[in-house]
This record gives structure tokens, sequence and C-alpha cells, in this order.
């Protein structure tokens, strides 16, 4: 197409439109491209496009007069007039004796009244006192070279009019410090191996479990950090970008180099769709996004709840018994509750709460359990109030239960300490079993196949609720084991403690 000059984008876009006209069927032009392209041409937003296009590229007006202040105050000789007579030049003239439009009109610094206070309403951009940096949006004018001002900007104003030499201003600051920022980092990260990192060298290399203090975080990518042991800063990826990072999936279809062009083949393999269940929340805690959880730094204080994690058979229950043994006032535990009926030699409360499956069933459902299951056609179940009831006689509560469970634990109601007890290796385990067959302890013979299962579904439970343990120990030997537990539990009245910000705020 060849466009002659013309005036404006309005007479071009119509002298593109006339050529238009003539085009069909020339050798050369498709058709329905021809088609599509007149009728973007005469859409109504193209043409409007157009014409806004003409009115910004006019010529800019320029101000008649300079002196804004002077020409606000005619204006509003000339509207004390008619205010009484027009509510129009009423509502006007009220806008113009305004603070902020008076100090707009002298390009200083606007002012409003609140609590019958003088507070900066606004500091312009680019101007002196911005450039000053000395006063801040929020602050409160109380005094002018030592002379009270009020709450009346007039005053204020012919106070700074009249003033001669510096001007001394005492304000109320309400510039407040930014409230520090530590996160616990539940990945490990190397800047070395980073490729979108700005410059590695700037990066700040954590492991998983670090505490770290977020210095800035202006940037939406990269946020500045230190350790909280000490250390010059460095930058580490935000929370959108790790999530980014680690969220990527392939979308539906697509399909690798060298699998062919078809989209959507059928040898692909479709998304599974879940709905969350609590019956499968494992499946969904294990696909579960961990990159920063916010921690705040807390004097020693006493845990509610200490939860035991670990595999079957790594002696969870030995040291919860031998940790009630050894101090009854101040560790205590929960009665499990069943749907079995008791024998002859049981006693409610003693081992066992017995309730009816029915009664047990309709609480499993309005969420009363902490975790229930089924054994020999029997409900057994651990209740959430039981553990209230234990925390409110002024002990802690001793637990060992699913992982799952201290998803549902983790709150400011039971701030539980975590300890994962750590399978020792097969052969460990192995020695550990026959010294317990003899000494009466256990009854059952652990087989090699046995001690790898355990040793395996130790090393899944770390990998998929790491993040939530504050302790972890290797159960290689009982006694040492519970030495340096009871140690842990010690240090918990000494010591500062880093717990999540949502049990403190």
């Amino acid at each position: 197409l060849c466009v002659p000059p013309a005036v404006s984008p309005s007479q071009a876009m119509q002298q593109v439109l006339d050529n238009l006209m003539g085009l069909p069927g020339t050798p050369g032009a498709a058709d329905l491209d021809l088609i599509f392209l007149r009728g973007i041409m005469e859409s109504p937003i193209v043409r409007s496009l157009a014409k806004a296009h003409e009115r910004l590229e006019e010529t800019k007006l320029e101000a008649v007069r300079g002196d804004n202040v002077e020409l606000v105050q005619e204006i509003l000789r000339d509207l004390g007039q008619l205010a009484g007579q027009d509510s129009a030049a009423a509502e006007l003239a009220g806008i113009l004796r305004e603070p902020h439009f008076q100090g707009c009109a002298a390009q200083g610094v606007p002012f409003r009244v609140e609590r019958g206070e003088l507070v900066i309403a606004r500091i312009l951009h680019g101007g002196m006192v911005a450039q000053q940096g000395l006063l801040h949006v929020g602050d409160v004018i109380r005094e002018v070279n030592g002379r009270e001002v009020g709450s009346d900007p007039r005053a204020l104003q012919d106070t700074l009019r009249h003033a001669s030499g510096s001007v001394v201003l005492k304000i109320l600051p309400s510039y407040q410090e930014p409230h520090p920022v530590f996160v616990k980092c539940h990945f490990d990260y190397d800047p070395g191996t980073d490729s979108l990192i700005p410059c590695k060298e700037a990066g700040l290399k954590f492991m998983a479990g670090d505490l770290l203090q977020i210095v800035n975080q202006d940037d939406p990518n990269w946020w500045q950090a230190c350790h909280v042991e000490g250390g010059s800063a460095g930058l580490v990826p935000s929370q959108l970008l790790e999530e980014k990072r680690k969220a990527f999936v392939k979308r539906d279809g697509e399909v690798t180099p060298g699998t062919g062009a078809l989209c959507g083949s059928l040898s692909g393999k479709r998304k599974k769709r879940m709905m969350y269940l609590t019956t499968k929340n494992a499946e969904f805690d294990r696909h579960e996004l961990l990159i920063y959880e916010e921690v705040a730094r807390m004097p020693p204080f006493r845990r509610k709840t200490l939860v035991l994690i670990g595999a079957q058979g790594v002696g969870r229950r030995s040291l919860k018994n031998k940790l009630i043994m050894a101090d009854q006032a101040r560790y205590g535990t929960t009665i499990p509750y069943t749907s079995r009926k008791p024998k002859e030699s049981e006693k409610d409360g003693h081992g066992y709460r017995f309730v009816s499956r029915g009664e047990m069933e309709a609480d499993i459902k309005a969420g009363r359990y902490l975790e229930h299951g089924e054994y020999e056609g029997n409900l057994y179940g651990t209740k959430i109030d039981s553990i209230r009831a234990v925390v409110e006689a002024g002990k802690m509560c001793i637990l060992d239960v699913n992982p799952q469970a201290v998803k549902v634990l983790r709150t400011a109601e039971f701030v539980p300490y975590v300890v994962f007890i750590e399978a020792p290796g097969p052969e460990t385990l192995r020695a550990m079993n026959r010294a317990a067959l003899e000494s009466g302890v256990a009854t059952k013979q652990l087989t090699e196949a046995d001690a790898r299962r355990t040793v395996e579904e130790s090393s899944r439970i770390q990998r998929g609720y790491g993040h939530y343990f504050d302790l972890s120990l290797t159960n290689d030997d009982l006694e040492r084991t519970f030495s340096r537990l009871r140690e842990a539990m010690d240090s918990l009245r000494a010591q500062p403690q880093w717990v999540p910000v949502s049990w403190v705020y």
C-alpha cells in the first residue's frame, strides 16, 4: 500500500481504508487477510485511539500567568460576591480555601488537620522538601522557631512567611523503622549454580533450616538478606521467584523435542485432577511448596506439647514413657479412645476411654479427633480435647502421632516442639532388636526386610515433613537418645526460641 502524506492520523486511516476498498481480487492479496485488516481499521476502538493520538500531538497549552497564588486569591475575591447566591460558587470557594489546594498552589507542603494537630498531607516529588528528606508524610508540626502553631494552617503559613534566616521546626515524626523480617529456609540455595541470579558474587548461600534476616524486599525477584548469626548481606531468591521455579510444570499437551509434532497425542500422560480429601492428605503434603517461613525470636518459654515423629519401631513410645516416668509433674500424655468393648479386667480411663462406635464416628465427622484409625473392626483415636486437658493441668503433653497430625497441632494453641526420631542403619536396628528380645522388652524378632522398610519409611518422613522438625535425633542407643532429648527439653527454659510468626501476632 502506498499512502500519500496526510494531515492527521484520522485522514491517514481514511486513505488506507479507501485503498483497501479496491484491493479485493488483486493478485497476491489474500481475501481473508484484507477483510480482517479492513475490520480492524473500521473498528471504533482503533478510530478512538487515532483520535486520542491526534489530541496528544496537539500543541500543549502554556500558562498565561505564573503567579498562581495571587490568581487563586483573585478568584476567591470574585467568588465571595457570588457565594451567597450560587451553590456552585460557594463549593468552588471552599475547595480553593482548603489547605491541600493552598499548599499545591504555592508548591509547598500541604497540611491536614487530624485530632487538632497539623499533619503533613503530601510532599511534592522533586521539590526542595523532598530532596532534603527531613520531613515525611504524616509528620506532625508542633512548633516553628519555638512558637506553637496549633491546628490552624493559616497561622503556620503566616509564621513561615514572616520568618527570616533559618527556620527550626519541631515535629513529631511519623516515620518508623521497618519491622525486621526473619525467615526459616526450607530449601538449600547456592548462588554459584543459579543461572537466574544477576550477580553470582552477590548471592548468599544457605541451607535448609538456616535463619535469615530479610533486609530489603523492594525487588520482586531478589531479596537482600543476611544470616542471623552475622555476616554481610547478599541476594536470595524471593518467595515469588522460587515458587515459580519450583512449581513450573509443562502445560497440558506440551510435547518435548523429538517426540513428534502432534499436540496432545494419545501416548502422552494426562494430568490427574484430584480434590483435597482429608483421608488423602498425605499425598498432598508431599507436593506442598515450602520456600520460606516467617519466624520470630521469643524469650525462653514452656512449650505446651512435645510431638515425637518417626517410623514405626524406632522407639518413640519408649522415649515417651521414659520421659513421663522421669518427671510426672512436668509431663503427661493422652488416653486414647476406642469403640471396642472393654475387657473384664479393663476400666474406663485406665489405658483407654471406651465409647460407642456411633458416638466416635460422630466426633470424627465433627473434627474432634487429631487422628484415628480402625483395627480389627474397632475404631481407635486421639481426641483433641484430651490434649487440652493435659495442657490445662499444667503439664507438657507428649504425643507420638503420625506426621500428618503435626499440621493440625502446629498452632498458637498447642505450640508444639517437634522431635524427629530418626532410624539408624538396618544393622543397628537389628542389633537393638536382639538386645530388646534378650531383656524381654520386645517379643517380635526384626527381620532384615523389616529393618530395611523402617529405614526407608524414616527417610520418607524426613523428606516430606522435615520442615516441621525442631530437632532430629538418631536413635542408635535408647539411653543416649533419652539423655539428649531431656537436655533439649531443659534448654527450652533457658534459651531463646525461633517460632512461626503466626504464634506471636
